[in-house]
């Protein structure tokens, strides 16, 4: 077998021969084939006569052993081997061991053959003292009963190696990791995985230069010496108790060798029962960015989910099923699931019932269909289920999407946002969260314009709120949620590139899904009302670096002026409508800290309620006869700290734009009204 492995711009090539090949065991593979080539009936027969010149030689050696002397072994009555003969085979035909398929064995087969020397012994020991010329010691028998054993289930190993077709030996790979996870992983890789364990390599000097099942534990520094002259072409990390700071550190190690690779999933998944040891998986980004978990505080968890009727909108989306999945484990009352998709309300019902039945969760859970604009549902369903927590994660947040949607995305965002918060003060309900964004800080797009215009009703209603507290939780993006660059670039490489980057020097802050999740959960427990929480995410991450590492890590090479050989190529594609190269957590500087040293509470301006209602009435009437370009001026007046990075480009409003200057009379139009056709008009064109 011919492997293939890169070595900086060049691509070197090896051969790895099997065992049969180097010893040239041409004869075997031979006998193999006329083994297999017998009718059964003859492997039967071949089966029958191994055996009865086995177990005599057995017997005569059982003898010889106990008297030191081979002419013992050979002055006994000849009848004595016939009968251990006869009765070993019958024996071993009662059992059924001449109906085993050799190639096949396992456990029964072993039993059987245990059973039968035993048997078969035991006769010996009768014949011994009835017809043999002097009788047989019952120590002769015992050691006929090993010796039998230990060469009939020889022979049938001998045969099944020899019959079974030699398999390659496939991809040579490494584990990382010479503890329980390793060796367990080791052994569950199957022989026809086609991959096969080269080697270990462990940092715990104490366990380098032993053997775990016949491959060598190595130091780490012997990894580029495996990789260049044995032909090893993946890496397996088995570390699912290692801090992801310390797997970063290995990655980083790993990641310019040229080599695929992957890893077992981590603590909390295997004690979640959500993986096993064998569920090898591609690298996770988060270890990558190598920033640890915000470890939470259990007793923020309680505070206001336990025994409580807790509300998510938005439950089939990225972070409200996560959120959803937690809140089920932390013994709400009752949990009501709002969700305008279908299919996405039946997915994420699904897994909740699931994961209810495996871990014996006792839950109410409640599906409801609806969008959260739709302000007299939402009053019904706080109402009839006595609503007491609600986790507001409803919103449109594709940046580039909803630029191209900007009324839609206004009503979701923003009036949704005000209808839910409305209801949630008229039903009293304590608690109000809004999953909020770090695009909400200074914005350059109507996304993050129409989440920071969310946050402002939040504010102003929490002034004249004197039961509820509403609050807000602000970060980043979030891996592997819909849209996140983490799933795009692992699919662009999986298809052979090119991947797809903005801008080569855009940065963002990330941060898991269940971190997420957690920080709005534990949130929730901290708010005194109209607060905006964000979350020390650490340092950002360039996205361009990302892509290449994750290149690397998949074992190719990134095809660029320097490596014109290279693997996948990076393609810089520009900034998207509304995008910037950086985002920010905090408007201003005023931050305080809070109950948990990775949660900071940031003291923002807000308007006073009567301005932005006069705000949000104005929004009502513009959206009603369609007018983008006024409610974006509305935008703009709202969010003082908006910056639009371009026209607006709504497509239907530039299209119908188009349509209307086609067909009316400029002169009759209002300068304002022709002004705003026209733009949208230049746009669309």
């Amino acid at each position: 077998m011919c492997l293939t492995v890169p070595d900086g711009c060049h691509r070197i090539e090896y051969s790895v021969t099997s065992q049969r090949d180097q010893h040239g065991w041409g004869f075997m593979d031979r006998l193999r084939r006329k083994l297999s080539d017998l009718p059964r009936s003859g492997k039967r027969m071949l089966m029958i006569a191994a055996d009865a010149v086995l177990v005599p030689i057995a017997l005569w050696l059982a003898f010889a052993l106990k008297y030191d002397s081979v002419m013992n072994g050979l002055e006994r009555n000849p009848w004595l081997y016939a009968g251990a003969i006869a009765a070993s085979i019958l024996i071993f035909a009662w059992l059924r061991l001449y109906r085993a398929v050799v190639r096949y064995i396992g456990p029964s087969t072993v039993i059987a053959v245990i059973a039968g020397s035993v048997g078969s012994a035991m006769v010996v020991y009768f014949l011994g003292q009835t017809i043999a010329w002097r009788p047989v010691p019952a120590s002769v028998t015992v050691i006929y009963a090993l010796v039998a054993l230990t060469w009939i289930a020889g022979s049938r190993f001998l045969a099944r190696w020899i019959l079974l077709p030699f398999r390659p030996v496939g991809e040579l790979v490494v584990i990382y990791g010479a503890g329980e996870a390793g060796v367990r992983l080791a052994r569950s890789l199957a022989p026809d995985s086609g991959l096969t364990v080269f080697a270990f390599v462990d940092d715990k000097k104490v366990l380098q230069g032993g053997l775990i099942d016949g491959a060598q534990v190595l130091a780490p520094d012997s990894l580029p010496a495996l990789i260049r002259d044995r032909g090893v072409s993946r890496v397996l990390l088995a570390m699912p108790t290692a801090s992801r700071r310390r797997r970063s550190e290995i990655i980083r190690k790993v990641e310019g060798l040229g080599v695929r690779v992957q890893t077992v999933p981590d603590l909390n998944d295997l004690v979640s029962g959500q993986a096993r040891v064998e569920d090898i998986r591609d690298v996770d980004a988060i270890d990558l960015l190598g920033r640890d978990a915000v470890p939470p505080q259990e007793r923020l968890f309680d505070a206001c989910v336990r025994d409580k009727v807790v509300m998510v909108t938005g439950a089939g989306g990225s972070i409200g099923s996560e959120l959803c999945r937690q809140i089920a484990r932390l013994g709400p009352r009752r949990l009501v699931l709002l969700e305008m998709s279908e299919l996405a309300l039946y997915q994420i019902e699904r897994e909740l019932r699931s994961l209810m039945e495996h871990d014996r969760i006792e839950l109410v859970l409640t599906s409801l269909l609806g969008n959260v604009h739709h302000e007299q549902r939402i009053r019904e369903i706080f109402r009839a289920f006595g609503v007491q927590t609600v986790y507001h994660a409803a919103a449109y947040k594709h940046v580039p999407i909803v630029e191209h949607n900007v009324i839609a995305s206004i009503h979701n965002n923003v009036i949704g946002t005000w209808y839910v918060a409305e209801a949630a003060l008229e039903c009293a309900v304590e608690t109000f969260v809004l999953v909020s964004t770090d695009k909400a800080v200074n914005p350059t797009n109507v996304m993050g314009a129409t989440k920071r215009m969310a946050e402002m009703v939040l504010q102003g209603l929490q002034q004249r709120s004197e039961r509820s507290r509403l609050c807000m939780v602000r970060f980043g993006n979030v891996l592997e949620s819909s849209g996140s660059v983490v799933p795009l670039f692992r699919e662009q490489i999986r298809r052979g590139g090119p991947v797809t980057v903005t801008h080569p020097e855009v940065i963002r802050y990330f941060m898991t899904i269940p971190e997420a999740a957690q920080l709005v959960l534990q949130a929730g427990a901290m708010a005194q009302g109209g607060d905006v929480f964000v979350l020390d995410m650490g340092k950002p991450v360039r996205i361009a670096d990302l892509a290449r590492r994750m290149i690397h890590l998949s074992g190719l090479t990134v095809r660029d002026e320097e490596n014109r050989e290279g693997d996948i190529e990076i393609h810089f594609t520009g900034l998207r409508p509304g995008e910037k190269l950086y985002e920010e957590l905090l408007i201003g500087s005023n931050v305080t800290g809070t109950g948990h040293p990775m949660i900071m509470r940031a003291m923002e301006h807000s308007l006073p309620w009567e301005e932005m209602q006069e705000l949000l009435q104005e929004l009502l009437i513009v959206m009603a006869d369609f007018d983008v370009g006024a409610a974006h001026d509305i935008l703009l007046r709202a969010v003082c700290e908006y910056r639009p990075s371009g026209d607006v480009i709504d497509d239907v409003w530039c299209r119908r734009a188009n349509e209307e200057l086609s067909q009316s009379n400029v002169i009759s139009l209002q300068p304002r009204r022709l002004a705003a056709l026209r733009e949208a008009s230049a746009v669309a064109e």
